[in-house]
């Protein structure tokens, strides 16, 4: 399968130091977002973290603010509303909550630390049509863990 045309996304960055978010890799799926200022992240304390850029993401569109694996397995730190989203017609500062998940040290981050991915993705709206009864299923009404065997 193709790879989906690029879409151009308008970027203003709030300081000449401030790196734009970059694809490391030919496959990679997210941007890497970089922290604007050194940080302290504080074990168990959620910690708003600025990138130093504003977006306008295309209407139609949205961007999800993702963990960085190698982050969560080499420091312990994670995003704490993952994905975050970032909608098409917010235009603030792109800001990451990251946590530090340890239990008995501050993580220090410098700044223009990779911190978290960005993923632009397209969305669809739904419409609601409210209806007696809901087509059957398979599963049915199975809950958390149906699917899976012990």
């Amino acid at each position: 399968m193709a790879a989906l045309p690029p879409i151009e996304i308008m970027v203003q960055r709030l300081g000449d130091d401030v790196v734009l978010p970059s694809y490391e890799t030919a496959g990679s799926s997210g941007m890497d977002l970089r922290c604007r200022d050194a940080v302290r992240l504080a074990p168990g304390v959620p910690t708003l973290v600025p990138t130093g850029l504003r977006l306008a993401i295309p209407e139609g569109y949205e961007a999800q603010v993702r963990p960085r694996s190698g982050l969560a397995l080499r420091l312990g730190v994670g995003v704490v509303n993952s994905p975050g989203t970032v909608d098409s017609d917010y235009r603030g500062e792109l800001a990451v909550i990251l946590i530090n998940h340890t239990r008995d040290g501050i993580v220090e981050l410098s700044a223009g630390s990779r911190i978290a991915q960005l993923v632009v993705t397209p969305v669809a709206r739904a419409v609601w049509r409210e209806t007696a009864d809901l087509p059957e299923t398979h599963r049915g009404e199975g809950g958390f863990g149906s699917t899976g065997s012990r």
